[in-house]
C-alpha cells in the first residue's frame, strides 16, 4: 500500500478489523519512512451481474434501479425505509448466490414481488401491475382475487 503522505510503499499494520458484518476488512497502518498513519478498506469484488431482458437485451444490473423501483411501488405506504433496504439486501445477495454472470429481468421481478407480497399488498399489487403491463381494470382485479384465494389456502 502507498502512503498517501510520502509514497513509500513500505508499512505495517497497526490494527485489522472486520467491517460489514464480516463482509471486508478496514485496516490502521503506519508508513515506515515517514510514520504517517492512515486507514485502508479491503473488501470482495463480486462479479458484475448482467440483467438479461424480455427482448433479449443486457444491460448492468442496477442496484439502484432496484430500489427506485420498490420505492415506487411502497410510495404513501407504511413500509420504512430499513424494510426496503432489507428487500434490496435480500434480492441482491440471493441473485449473486444463484447467478454467476446473467440473471433474467423476469427472475429479479419475480423476488420482488415475492418480497413485496409479504411487506404490504398494495405495494405488491403496484409493482405486480407496472411489471406484468396491467392493460385494464380487469387484470388488477384478477390479481387482487388470485392474492385473496392464496390467503385462504395459507390459513
Amino acid at each position: 500500500m502507498r502512503c498517501p503522505r510520502c509514497a513509500c510503499q513500505d508499512d505495517k499494520v497497526m490494527d485489522s478489523r472486520a467491517t460489514k458484518e464480516g463482509a471486508g476488512v478496514r485496516r490502521r497502518r503506519e508508513c515506515l519512512n515517514c510514520g504517517h498513519r492512515f486507514t485502508t478498506y479491503e473488501e470482495i469484488i463480486q462479479a458484475e451481474l448482467k440483467v438479461v431482458k424480455r427482448d433479449g437485451t443486457h444491460e448492468d444490473f442496477d442496484r439502484e434501479k432496484l430500489r427506485r423501483g420498490i420505492e415506487k411501488a411502497c410510495w404513501k405506504r407504511a413500509v420504512k425505509a430499513e424494510e426496503i433496504d432489507h428487500i434490496v439486501t435480500t434480492i441482491v445477495s440471493g441473485l449473486e448466490k444463484d447467478y454467476e454472470r446473467e440473471v433474467p429481468s423476469v427472475e429479479i421481478g419475480n423476488r420482488t414481488m415475492e418480497a413485496l407480497r409479504a411487506v404490504d399488498k398494495v405495494a405488491y399489487v403496484r409493482f405486480a401491475s407496472i411489471y406484468r403491463d396491467f392493460k385494464d381494470i380487469e387484470e388488477f382485479v384478477a390479481e387482487i382475487r388470485q392474492m385473496g384465494k392464496s390467503r385462504k389456502t395459507e390459513k
